[in-house]
């Protein structure tokens, strides 16, 4: 075979391959074809399968909302139908009302004429009942008025004086008994002891020989003592003692105790003085801290600053009228306390102005200025409440009071005052205070003689019959009573008495 033959059948060969390929190409696309054309089928009768199943639910929830809508139609329309019934009702209701109104104000116009018609004839009856008084008293309308409008201003004048003289004995009857509970409670619950001293010290010597010892060579030792101890020593006749004597009650207890401690020793000379001065000085600041913070615990005020506790506790060597000025001090801070709680105030407030009211009294020899006002600024100083400065600073009125605080504070420390026993008074400033009281009350109009008893706790006036009434002597007990709290200074109060008496005297011949 040549090779001419062979490259012709290669390319039948070939050509034919190309053939069948194409061929079974073409039946395989055929198939594929027919099987896609199945699935589409199936695919759109599956399609049409779920519209018919959704047109369907469709419809089925169209129908349900469409019975739920025609049900809401049927009660709203049910509701309105019951709404217009209610208005109808109503709406004849008001009808009706208007209708009885209608009626109502008819029959007050009626009224109103017939009250008009009648007023009228009152008006002319009155006229005509003026007319024939008039002409009865022979007064006009504005002179019987007149008259009568001043006999009613004198009776009610009258009416109100003995009103306000009933109202004011029924609130002092009612006064006195509350004040009379209240402050016997408070004195009661704080009784106390009170010791009388004086301005000077008595020191007892075991000889009167002791007397020259104590003068020394040429009077150095007395001199070295006064010198050393600031007090003035009396060396008189009196049998074994000598007397220690000075201002300064501190000073003068200081003086007390080193005297003792010398006669004790027996070694009397100015260096032995000067140190058992020192320290006996010693030994009574430690008593003033000592008895300051007592004093502060017995009246119930914690927290005082050293140098107040200090200058409280130098109160134990101050008297006033006989009467313990720390002693005082304590019993005034209690009855603040238990009076405040009573009133409804304050207690601990009320408890530190009572205990600390008279601080100044420790200090008013060494600067100047009342004791009040040094008591307050000293406590300002270190660190008392501005309300507490107040009560010290006003308890003798000396400043404004700005707290009911102050004011039981004030009467605390005039109970402690004037209690019985709690101080004595000399009997020239007792004249004096019994004069001017008896003066007080001579000084108005009407009053006839005067007299102070019962130690000047009660004043009598006696009044001028034809001058002073019956009504008119209340207002003037209570402007006398006015004029003694304005003008003078006693411990406690001073009751009031006005007495009007009218004597008729006849002969019988």
């Amino acid at each position: 075979m040549s090779l001419t033959e062979t490259i012709i059948i290669g390319v039948v060969t070939a050509a034919i391959g190309v053939v069948i390929g194409f061929a079974l190409r073409q039946i395989q696309l055929n198939r594929e074809n027919k099987n896609m054309q199945g699935k589409a089928g199936k695919v759109l009768d599956e399609a049409k399968t779920q519209s018919r199943e959704i047109e369907l639910k469709a419809r089925d929830s169209a129908i349900h909302i469409r019975d739920n809508a025609d049900t809401e139609v049927s009660r709203r329309r049910k509701d309105v139908s019951r709404a217009e019934e209610r208005l109808q009702k109503r709406r004849n209701d008001l009808d009706k009302s208007l209708d009885d109104l209608e009626k109502r104000d008819q029959a007050i116009s009626k009224r109103q004429s017939t009250l008009d018609r009648k007023s009228n004839e009152l008006d002319n009856r009155h006229e005509r009942i003026i007319s024939e008084l008039e002409r009865v008293s022979s007064m006009t309308q504005e002179e019987a008025k007149t008259q009568l409008l001043d006999e009613v201003e004198h009776e009610a004048r009258g009416d109100m004086l003995r009103i306000i003289r009933q109202i004011e004995e029924e609130a002092q009857h009612e006064g006195e008994r509350r004040a009379r509970e209240l402050i016997a409670d408070a004195i009661q619950r704080v009784a106390s002891d009170h010791v009388s001293e004086i301005t000077v010290s008595v020191v007892p010597l075991p000889s009167d020989d002791m007397k020259g010892r104590i003068i020394g060579r040429n009077g150095r030792n007395i001199r070295a003592f006064e010198h050393a101890a600031g007090v003035d020593v009396i060396v008189d006749d009196t049998p074994q003692a000598v007397t220690i004597s000075s201002f300064d009650s501190v000073r003068r207890e200081v003086a007390r105790r080193a005297m003792e401690k010398l006669v004790l020793d027996g070694r009397i000379h100015p260096a032995n003085i000067e140190k058992l001065v020192k320290k006996a000085r010693e030994d009574v600041d430690k008593v003033v801290l000592e008895e300051g913070e007592t004093a502060a615990f017995d009246a119930g005020v914690p927290g005082l600053h050293l140098e107040i506790i200090k200058k409280l506790g130098r109160l134990k060597f101050r008297t006033s009228y006989g009467q313990n000025q720390l002693a005082h001090a304590v019993e005034t801070a209690q009855l603040a306390g238990v009076i405040a709680a009573e009133l409804g105030a304050d207690p601990e407030i009320s408890k530190a102005g009572g205990l600390l009211h008279d601080l100044g009294k420790s200090m008013d020899h060494q600067v100047e200025g009342t004791h009040a006002a040094l008591g307050a600024e000293f406590c300002k100083r270190y660190g008392v409440s501005d309300i507490v400065v107040n009560i010290i600073a006003s308890h003798h009125h000396e400043v404004e009071q700005g707290s009911v605080e102050a004011i039981i504070a004030e009467s605390a420390d005039a109970i402690s005052g004037a209690r019985p026993g709690a101080r004595r008074e000399s009997l020239e400033q007792y004249v004096k205070r019994i004069r001017a009281l008896e003066e007080v009350a001579n000084s108005f109009e009407g009053v006839a003689e005067s007299y102070a008893l019962q130690a000047g706790r009660e004043i009598r006036v006696i009044v001028k019959p034809e001058d002073i009434t019956d009504l008119e002597s209340s207002r003037l007990a209570r402007d006398v009573a006015k004029q003694i709290e304005e003008g003078m200074q006693y411990p406690g109060q001073i009751k009031v008495t006005v007495i009007r008496e009218t004597r008729s005297v006849e002969y019988a011949k």
